[in-house]
């Protein structure tokens, strides 16, 4: 993130948790969060047309409350008006990401990113869970899944800067450095 952007989305994160805080709906803003990010993950023509600065803010708006319909809080809603009245709302997926990550913060939760050759099913989340747990002495762990076939088997986890790579194609590497060495 750039620095721009990160003077943009880091104080409307921090307003959007506090707000979330006053009125005891850190989880509900949340799953309005994540929901947000999803639908501007699945339609790349919603992302663009709330990001595009030609489009008038009444459209956006439009759009936006017709789109979500009564799916989201009301406060959340109010948020995002905001967030187009400001032509803030192209950082939408940014300020909710650090959202998120204020809400692990504040309850001592941390995110494990694992990328695997399948989708991982209940039982293997549940282990990853508690491995990490041990690792990180967090109270929870959010697991975020990406399928990659490149990896060839095994898992790689990646908990913020801290990268476990027990992948197949992650072994074969350093056994092909250990070999240059000799």
């Amino acid at each position: 993130m750039s620095v721009i952007a990160g003077e943009i989305v880091e104080p409307y994160a921090a307003a959007l948790m506090s707000l979330a805080q006053s009125k005891d709906l850190t989880d509900k803003f949340a799953e309005d969060v994540r929901g947000l990010i999803n639908i501007m993950d699945q339609s790349p023509e919603f992302k663009k047309f709330v990001g595009n600065p030609v489009i008038k803010p009444e459209d956006k708006k439009a759009v936006v409350k017709r789109t979500l319909g009564e799916q989201v809080d009301p406060l959340m809603r109010n948020f995002l008006m905001l967030l187009i009245d400001k032509g803030r709302i192209i950082f939408l997926e940014q300020i909710g990401k650090q959202y998120l990550a204020l809400l692990r913060e504040l309850n001592q939760t941390v995110l494990a990113e694992v990328t695997s050759t399948v989708e991982l099913n209940e039982n293997q989340k549940n282990t990853i869970r508690e491995r990490v747990k041990s690792m990180t002495s967090a109270r929870e762990v959010e697991i975020e899944t990406k399928v990659d076939s490149s990896i060839l088997g095994g898992v790689i986890i990646k908990i913020g800067s801290q990268i476990i790579d027990s992948s197949l194609q992650g072994q074969l590497r350093r056994i092909g450095i250990s070999l240059k060495t000799l």
